[in-house]
């Protein structure tokens, strides 16, 4: 069986392209693979946060993709920080890794904003630490979105000259990216990608948002002075982005065929008002039934996190031994 591996950062509330792009495959991934998915707070720390926010967010985020369909009695589901072993190794392959290659790396240049000197350092060598989020657990698959390719190649390039100096120690990962919803924009700004990180939500469909938000954020979507449907995403971006979402949400395997279906951009946006309401629907009902277990959510992410660490673990031990590190004494608890 495949071991697959993905993660999500705990920077904001999940939304529709999350859910869409990344989390559902997810989901469908749990039971065809031995699947690892964790909440990677680390990668947070990038960028300020406020303590107390960080700490719901994550815990928040974690409930969130049990709601939308992660079975912790299926896949593995812990927070990133949990492990320890996740910075251990990201320090071994930061001394792999060379300034060049993440220099080349498009979304450090973009989040800078050529403010380099200003960035934090983390911000700059987050690839690495993702390559060891990835490399720990020997995964043969990474569900990503397509902004994250470039990232991914970096962690084969890594895995392939670690083990071309030092034997066969990590497994070479393959970055896979679904074609049909991997990339949801923003109903506002229909040439940026949906984030959480957007200065506004009205563009953005939060997963736990109720069906009046729902409605109204779909209802007010950007689209064009042109009444023609048709999915064209470099011409009518806004347009194509709701075929996107209706093709995505339905299963339709060719947005560019639901355009036909279509007299008006109302019977349109109404169409998909309704199944990202339907679809969302039980995963909200599912996250409000968690929150009122805090102590079981609790048990469910020590109990991943202590199934991370033994594989974890076991990765980082071939990884020290094969570089030449001394092996720590193991001294025996003396007896009472």
């Amino acid at each position: 069986m495949a071991r697959v591996l993905s993660g999500i950062q705990p920077t904001g509330d999940i939304h529709l392209g999350n859910y869409l792009g990344a989390v559902r495959h997810w989901a469908e991934d749990q039971r065809a693979a031995d699947a690892y998915f964790c909440v990677v707070d680390l990668h947070a720390l990038t960028l300020p946060r406020e303590p107390g926010e960080l700490r719901a967010k994550t815990y928040e985020t974690a409930l969130g993709l049990i709601a939308a369909g992660l079975d912790p009695d299926v896949c593995t589901l812990f927070v990133q920080s949990h492990v320890p072993q996740h910075t251990q190794l990201a320090w071994i392959l930061e001394c792999v890794a060379s300034m060049g290659e993440l220099r080349r790396m498009t979304q450090f240049k973009d989040k800078a904003r050529g403010n380099d000197e200003s960035a934090r350092v983390g911000l700059f060598t987050y690839p690495v630490l993702q390559a060891a989020d990835i490399l720990l657990y020997d995964a043969d698959r990474v569900p990503v979105g397509d902004e994250q390719r470039q990232h991914i190649e970096l962690c084969r390039d890594l895995a392939i000259r670690f083990n071309g100096r030092y034997g066969d120690v990590f497994t070479v990962p393959e970055a896979t990216v679904p074609t049909v919803g991997a990339r949801i924009m923003d109903l506002q700004e229909p040439t940026a990608k949906m984030s959480k990180s957007a200065e506004s939500n009205r563009g953005v469909v939060l997963v736990l948002d109720e069906p009046d938000a729902i409605d109204r954020k779909i209802r007010r979507a950007v689209t064009d002075p042109s009444s023609q449907i048709r999915f064209d995403p470099e011409h009518k971006p806004g347009v194509s982005n709701l075929l996107q979402i209706l093709a995505a949400a339905t299963g339709a395997p060719d947005p560019a065929a639901l355009a036909d279906e279509f007299a008006d951009y109302a019977s349109l946006k109404s169409a998909v008002t309704g199944a990202v309401v339907e679809l969302l629907r039980p995963v909200r009902e599912r996250y409000l039934e968690l929150a009122t277990d805090p102590q079981g959510a609790d048990e469910l992410l020590a109990r991943g996190a202590r199934k991370a660490e033994a594989v974890a673990a076991a990765t980082l031990e071939r990884a020290r031994d094969a570089i030449g590190m001394l092996a720590p004494v193991r001294q025996a608890a003396p007896a009472r």
